[in-house]
């Protein structure tokens, strides 16, 4: 009764927990030979860490974590368009956080390691396909070599060797035109700190939010910062460097004039010790993860823009969602099966609505586009009741609806146990 993981992110190392606390044996297959932290700042929104407080990381998560205040939108003026309190200051029963992405990993693996032992993760071995039987699983690896088990989950990531042998004729993922370029700075913190900024609009943009608490003393804290900038589907961009080291001229005159009253973001570009470039990518839609005993996870099922902060947060509802239905079917491939009826439609949905400009940050362009981004009473441009209806909308798609999710039982219930024969 053993499940096979390929790939020690976010998703698989959450998938470890969640089984090792539901009593299902498992092991993962990672390709690095070290975990080591890397990314920059991601957010996780409440569904996201009530899930991680449901398996015992309260105090870990918050040791790594900012909770997040305030998130708003503003126009490449500085002007503000839309602000809204989050977590606990919106009523949810559970905070946001902002974190690094390599701190939350490293959390992970370290909890993974402390409860379910040393063993439970294998390193340097790079899943590269699969077989599926009847009864069993094989997670072909590098090198000839391969591990048998009763499932498979493949938590490999956007470039996934278990999606590209379900769908052989996918090719790589699809750039949409825009570069991001990503980096953390010690600066002046905003808005009293806590708060989340999306500046700009769809060619150009700035998103921002701290990762460390404020010095009280100095106002100091570590901002990660993505800015964001459009180019022609036909321009000759580097578009395979899927993640390096940046020129900042490539992209800083852009925003050399965006020096507003509570941001400097020249001054915050110019701050970072190095800059990473990522292109904007994602994948179709599938219609189907599930083979047999093989099933998909994370962004190797569901690689979305990283516009409503809830990409990482999907990784670790599906493993929760994976969890239950273990519960409930057993370690069959059924449980696979209703994993998956439960989870694609809400991820292809968000997905769509984030490709066609309908995630939280689409409202940037409507400004953009009614006034040029100035105004003095965003009240004459789109009515309040409008851009909140805009906000709700998202929250509900992405399964974040306070209501909702304030209503919601767990996904798994305290202390619940597989049973065994």
């Amino acid at each position: 009764m053993t499940v096979l993981i390929a790939g020690g992110g976010i998703a698989g190392l959450t998938l470890g927990l969640t089984l090792h606390q539901i009593g299902v044996p498992f092991r993962i297959y990672e390709a690095t030979t070290k975990i080591r932290p890397m990314g920059v700042g991601i957010n996780l929104q409440p569904n996201a860490v009530r899930e991680l407080l449901d398996l015992g990381l309260a105090d870990e998560l918050e040791a790594i974590g900012v909770k997040t205040r305030q998130y708003g939108f503003y126009s490449r003026l500085g002007k503000t368009i839309w602000e809204e309190p989050r977590g606990k200051w919106a009523g949810y029963a559970w905070p946001q956080y902002s974190v690094h992405r390599g701190a939350l990993q490293m959390m992970l693996y370290e909890a993974l390691i402390k409860r379910a032992g040393n063993d439970c993760v294998v390193t340097g071995a790079r899943a590269v396909g699969f077989k599926t039987g009847a009864d069993t699983a094989v997670l072909q690896l590098e090198n000839n070599d391969q591990a048998t088990g009763d499932l498979i989950i493949a938590a490999d990531g956007i470039h996934s060797a278990l999606r590209a042998q379900m769908y052989p004729d996918e090719g790589a993922p699809i750039w949409n035109g825009r570069v991001l370029w990503r980096a953390t700075t010690k600066s002046d913190a905003y808005f009293g700190g806590a708060a989340m900024v999306m500046i700009g609009h769809d060619s150009l943009r700035l998103v921002a939010y701290p990762i460390s608490d404020a010095d009280p003393e100095t106002n100091i804290a570590t901002i990660n910062w993505i800015a964001e900038k459009k180019f022609d589907l036909g321009d000759s961009w580097k578009k395979e460097d899927w993640n390096r080291a940046a020129d900042i001229n490539d992209f800083l005159p852009d925003f050399e004039g965006w020096k507003f009253d509570w941001i400097d973001v020249p001054a915050l570009i110019r701050g970072a010790a190095v800059v990473y470039e990522y292109p904007m990518v994602d994948r179709d839609p599938l219609t189907q993860w599930t083979t047999g005993r093989v099933t998909l996870m994370g962004d190797a099922a569901h690689p979305t823009y990283p516009v409503g902060s809830n990409g990482a947060g999907q990784a670790i509802i599906d493993a929760r969602i994976i969890g239950a239905r273990l519960l409930e079917h057993g370690v069959t491939a059924q449980a696979l099966e209703a994993y998956e009826a439960e989870v694609r439609p809400v991820a292809t949905g968000v997905a769509r609505a984030n490709r066609a400009g309908g995630g939280p940050d689409g409202v940037l362009q409507q400004v953009e586009d009614l006034c040029g981004g100035d105004f003095d009473d965003i009240g004459d441009v789109i009515p309040h009741d409008d851009l909140a209806a805009h906000a709700e909308k998202y929250k509900s798609l992405a399964g974040f609806s306070i209501k909702a999710l304030n209503a919601k039982p767990p996904i798994i219930p305290k202390g619940a146990r597989i049973r065994t024969a």
